[in-house]
């Protein structure tokens, strides 16, 4: 991970289309390093047009468009990542990102119109499994979510979801049966989530998946998904295909939530012992104070 710029500056605030300070505070990713050209790319992160400068060296520089000021740069998991406020440090721990018979697979960037809240929920829920994503990550009559472990870790201040299983009809692309298949979820900034899965190629090593979000406007985002993968037989096409198919599937419902905003009000929405991840990751985005996204916008 190499960061670029080490501080963020402290006059371009005025310019800045977000006023919840906690979202500003998060380093979000903006594009791939290989779908940036050179010259001057446009952009856009928590209301606020971005302009991404490429020079002829390769060096990038993204600045709040219409001023000159550069915004704090890192580069990791082949994204650039940029923050329009103060984070308390760098990005979080991955190591399996730096195993070297991982597949690396950057997966494009999706806009999908609704809170990209919702959309990290929406990856931490088990139960829509045979209803969206038939036959692939679930299927009739298998539809129970059995019961599964949430916490708040206080030591790195992330959600996790432990002892998480699921019968799955296509657990990965290179799945030839349908498999009991184990879980552990991570949600580790209130944009930025994760799962270890069962790999099919490798008993005691897990498929990692990504999905880090970049929130243009409270209801409108890009999802920008990662996977780390044993997998020496599929190929790349293949495997981008694959996750898009499932992701563009989510789409349709996401797209399709009332309301948009992911409600933060006590009793708005009826949980069940299935949504345990989701209670678990509105009550720390709450403690964090993060409103951008939320129906506490308005309030």
């Amino acid at each position: 991970m190499s960061l670029e710029t080490q501080a963020a500056p402290a006059d371009h605030a005025p310019a800045l289309g977000c006023k919840d300070q906690a979202a500003l505070d998060q380093w979000y990713p903006l594009a791939t390093e290989s779908v940036l050209a050179r010259g001057r790319t446009p952009s856009r992160l928590l209301g606020t047009d971005l302009a991404i400068d490429k020079a002829d060296d390769g060096a990038l520089t993204v600045t709040i468009a219409g001023s000159a000021v550069p915004l704090p740069v890192l580069h990791r998991f082949g994204l650039v990542w940029v923050t329009l406020g103060r984070p308390s440090g760098g990005l979080f721990a991955l190591p399996e990102a730096d195993e070297t018979d991982r597949r690396v697979v950057n997966c494009g960037a999706v806009a999908v119109h609704a809170s990209g809240l919702r959309i990290v929920e929406n990856f931490l829920d088990m139960a829509h499994f045979p209803f969206v994503h038939t036959d692939i990550l679930g299927a009739e009559p298998h539809t129970e979510v059995l019961h599964y472990t949430t916490e708040i870790r206080r030591d790195v201040d992330e959600v996790w979801a432990t002892n998480c299983q699921f019968f799955q009809p296509q657990a990965a692309l290179s799945a030839t049966d349908g498999i009991m298949t184990q879980y552990i979820y991570r949600v580790m900034t209130p944009f930025s989530t994760l799962l270890y899965k069962t790999c099919p190629n490798s008993a005691n090593r897990w498929d990692v998946i990504c999905l880090f979000v970049q929130p243009m406007e409270p209801d409108r985002c890009i999802a920008h998904p990662v996977m780390f993968l044993i997998d020496d037989v599929s190929t790349t096409t293949e495997l981008v295909h694959f996750q898009q198919l499932i992701f563009l599937q989510d789409r349709i419902i996401l797209e399709n939530q009332r309301p948009v905003l992911l409600p933060m009000e006590p009793r708005s929405e009826i949980p069940t012992r299935a949504d345990a991840s989701s209670i678990a990751y509105r009550r720390w985005l709450k403690e964090k104070g993060i409103t951008y996204g939320t129906s506490m916008m308005a309030a």
